[in-house]
Parts: structure tokens; sequence; C-alpha cells
């Protein structure tokens, strides 16, 4: 496929049926995750101010870059990347290079109030909420599980008092952790009771005090179970799931960690965030997870579909390969219970061969530099499919998910 240019800014159509977007994220200010930590926990993660003025997020001991600045005070403008992901690079820039000038953080960032006005702006009637720098915590504090827990549930109260779950419009996801099978249904509940029914799974082998669980381990069955019964919404978002360690022991970088803007040719061609997405699919059907709970839903978020053909046709084979291992032919299964996001440089209508359009959802990733400014330029993207496909896009998909209505 032809690398895709950016469309030129014309007025979004008008539609009469109102947008839902799979894929909006707040900026956690420190407060997301301090303020409702117990203190015995404080030393483990830190915001320290730093000789040369700049803070920095202390993890168990560890300074980390992650993510250059923690605090977001400033912030890569929204989609001001989107040249770089339309593979429309030709003076050969830096990611921060294309960003430009940082810019102030704005209360929609991270305010539920004034996210919704954003919202209002943009011509988006909801949206599904994800946080940004959460997806640092597993991959480097997983294996302390009771401090996973705990900085996640402390994220979730926050969500609760800043955003608030289930107003109809805005609908930020639940962060859990999959480490211990009980605390993850115990916390499923509290976000049940608080409104919330999407919740946020890291795309990655769940790390536990001795090792790793898989998802299709029959002890996390209680979690799918309820989740599957009360209809939760699983989100499998992109993430730091741990895979940029391959990228370094191909390249032979010392690194010892993820830098979320740094790229090079290598880890873009090793593809991480479609390897995990595909990973964590593949474990749930190969373990048996939507045979034991067939109504799950699960969501595929900023993760792009270009990996989606592929892993449709690696299971066909290893279904005729290895038949007994499956309970029915697994691309029948993906096909019933996946739901993708599409990037906007991807193709729908090469996605609609491996998927049926109902299960294609539209995503924007604002405000983060690799999103859309304008969510609704989505539009020109998807022209050559037909007006009612690109409802189902834009509406109608994602509104039946987030109701239960399937």
């Amino acid at each position: 496929m032809t690398a895709a240019l950016a469309p030129e800014a014309t007025a979004a159509p008008k539609v009469g049926y109102p947008i839902y977007d799979a894929d909006h994220h707040y900026y956690e200010t420190p407060d997301a995750f301090l303020r409702h930590l117990d203190k015995k926990y404080h030393d483990k993660f830190q915001y320290v101010t730093l000789a040369n003025g700049r803070t920095k997020l202390v993890i168990d001991g560890f300074l980390s870059n992650y993510i250059p600045n923690p605090t977001f005070n400033v912030v890569a403008g929204p989609g001001t990347h989107e040249n770089f992901y339309r593979a429309n690079n030709p003076e050969g820039l830096t990611m921060r290079e294309m960003g430009g000038k940082p810019i102030k953080s704005i209360a929609a960032f991270h305010n539920g109030e004034a996210h919704l006005k954003m919202m209002d702006e943009q011509g988006i009637h909801a949206a599904i909420i994800y946080p940004t720098l959460a997806s640092i915590i597993e991959v480097r504090l997983g294996h302390q599980v009771e401090l996973t827990q705990a900085l996640l549930h402390s994220l979730n109260l926050w969500v609760s008092d800043e955003y608030g779950f289930g107003n109809g419009r805005q609908f930020p996801v639940g962060a859990i952790s999959l480490s211990d099978p009980d605390w993850a249904v115990r916390e499923m509940e509290f976000l049940l009771k608080a409104g919330c029914k999407q919740v946020l799974i890291r795309p990655a082998a769940v790390p536990t005090e001795t090792g790793f669980r898989p998802w299709g381990d029959p002890a996390l069955d209680p979690f799918w179970d309820l989740c599957a019964k009360e209809k939760v919404l699983i989100n499998q978002h992109t993430s730091d799931s741990g895979y940029d360690r391959l990228t370094r022991e191909w390249t032979g970088s010392t690194a010892n960690e993820f830098v979320a803007f740094e790229r090079a040719s290598m880890r873009e061609m090793m593809d991480n965030m479609g390897r995990a997405a595909n990973d964590g699919i593949s474990a749930m059907v190969c373990g048996g997870v939507f045979d034991r709970h067939p109504g799950l839903k699960l969501l595929v978020t900023e993760s792009g579909s270009a990996w989606v053909r592929p892993m449709v046709e690696r299971f066909e084979r290893v279904y005729h390969k290895l038949p007994w291992e499956f309970a029915r032919n697994p691309v029948e299964t993906v096909r019933e219970n996946v739901y993708v996001m599409p990037f906007y440089e991807d193709s729908v209508s090469e996605l609609m061969e491996s998927i049926q359009i109902d299960n294609i959802c539209f995503g924007s990733d604002w405000p983060h530099p690799e999103g859309l400014a304008r969510p609704l330029d989505f539009f020109a993207d998807i022209k050559d499919i037909s007006e009612a496909d690109q409802q189902k896009v834009m509406s109608s998909n994602l509104k039946r998910l987030l109701e239960g209505a399937y």
C-alpha cells in the first residue's frame, strides 16, 4: 500500500448521527497516582526535580525517561506527528522536530468537564478515555503485585474524582492488573459500583511475584466470567508491553528502557504495537477464553490494523494443523469477539477483507501528537467506503459495544 499523505484540512461532513471515538486520552497529573496512594508506597513512585530544573519520575529507585516530561505541564501538540505516521517525512525530521515547540497543557487534557467541552467543539458525542503515563507501571513494577494494585486503584479513584464513570458520553477505562485474580475481581466489582464497564488490560503476559501468567489461565476465569456477565468491554490498548527488549537485543542497544518518542528503523520494522495486539488476542483464543466466556468482547485500540490479515491467515493455518486444540475455527472466534480500531494511515477497506465492517471502530487518539488534531478528519481516510459503512465505523459499532447491545 502506498504511503498515505495527510488529507487536506476540509470541513468534516455533516452527518445525522452521533460520533463515537474509541481512543481519547488524559494526561495524568502527579496527583493522579498520589492523591489516594497509601503513603507507605510514596517512595516507590516519586516525581523529583533535577539540578537542571527538569522533573522526572523515579519508579522503585529508577529514574525513568520513558515519558520525557511525566508531569505533562507541557506536551507536544495534538496531531503534530501525523505526517511521520503517514510516512510523509521527506526532510528526515525527528519526531521532536516534527512536534515543534511544546504547548502548555490545558484543562481539557486532565479534567473531565473541560474535556467534555472540547468534545463538543470537536463534534464528538462520546469517547472512551485512556490514561497515558499508566502504561509505565506493569512493565516496571508488575512483579511487585501489591504495589501495582495500589497504584492502579489510586488512579481509578482519581479518574472517578476528575471524570466520573458512566455519564453517557465520557467512558474512562478502569485500569486493572491480572497479576492477582482475586484482586482483579474485587477491583472490577469496585469499578462496576462506580459505573465503569470498560477496563484496560495491558497487552502482555501478566507479571506475578513468581513469573508470568497467561491470559488463558483458568485462574482468571472468575474475572472473565464477571466481565462477560456484566458486559464489561475489555480494552487492549497499546502500552509498554516489554517488547522493546527484543529491539534492543537485535540492535545491540545498551539502553534499559523504552522511550516513547525515540524511533529507529529496526523498531519500526518490529512493530511492537501490532505484535503485542496479535499476541494478546492469540493468548485469549488459544487459551479458550472466548469459548468459556463467549459473551466477552475485546476492543483493540491504538495498535493499528496492519497485523490483522497476517493474524487471521495464521489462525486459519494453525487451525488446520492442530484442529483438536480449538473448540471451533479460531477465525470465527476473532470475527465474533474482537473489534479493531485502525490507524488513520491504515486502509479500512482492506481491513474489511479480514474482519467484518461491524467490528471496526474509529479512534482519534486525541490529544496525543500521533493522533488527529481534528478527529473528524478521519472521514477523509474512509471516503472510499459507503456512507452506511462510514456510519458503522464512526458511530454505531462503538455505540453498540458501550451499550452492551450485542
